[in-house]
């Protein structure tokens, strides 16, 4: 399978949203990932369902919907009528994970759970087979431009051998702090998707990093 790439819609300037989602709906991006943040699980308000909305109405990728929320579970539904493809909620918010991933697939989205870089790959032995995407975060989520936690790549591998162990059919999404010196390593270590914000939407020209990406084996 080769890498797919998700442009964090969180690193673009919102006064060129329409501008954005048409140079991204140009390029070989494959989604477009939309964090949202409450200001509760991670100290930063990000945007919600209009936000949403509105991009659904011009994108023509898949939106991948990251709920870094409190209760994500109260939220499933208005998100997928927002527009989302994927969901991911965080591992750290859910009390009842493998009901929310049920629910999340009852609405007819790919489930995604997310771990916080304090969070071993181990907890989510009992449920990886019933997971799509299983996101790493390589930076504690609230902020943009954060820099790569290294041990990422050891989480990537651990994660790459439990799926091959359980025989999943989940995929690994890496988000935070990706750029041209670590991209190759990542997708080494067992990535199959990158999410990509400040380094994508401070190039020169969006469209052919996300080229590079995409040709790296």
């Amino acid at each position: 399978m080769s890498i797919k790439v998700a442009p964090s819609i969180l690193s673009a300037d919102f006064s060129n949203l329409e501008k954005v989602i048409h140079a991204i709906n140009q390029s070989q991006a494959d989604w477009i990932h939309l964090d949202i943040m409450d200001g509760v699980f991670v100290p930063n308000i990000s945007f919600g369902i209009p936000v949403c909305q509105a991009i659904q109405k011009l994108a023509q990728k898949p939106l991948d919907v990251h709920l870094m929320i409190q209760h994500p579970e109260n939220y499933l539904a208005a998100f997928k009528n927002a527009g989302a493809a994927i969901i991911t909620v965080h591992y750290e918010a859910c009390i009842h994970l493998h009901r929310t991933i049920q629910d999340i697939k009852n609405l007819g989205c790919k489930a995604g759970v997310a771990l916080n870089p304090h969070t071993p790959i181990d907890v989510l032995k009992d449920s990886i087979r019933d997971i799509d995407v299983v996101c790493v975060m390589s930076v504690n989520p609230g902020f943009g431009g954060q820099k790569f936690i290294e041990h990422t790549i050891t989480k990537i591998k651990e994660l790459k051998n439990l799926i091959h162990q359980t025989q999943s059919q989940a995929i690994i999404e890496v988000d935070g702090g990706l750029h041209d010196k670590n991209r190759q390593e990542v997708i080494r270590s067992g990535a199959d998707v990158l999410v990509v914000g400040n380094f994508l939407f401070q190039s020169v020209d969006l469209g052919e990093e996300i080229k590079k990406m995409k040709a790296i084996q």
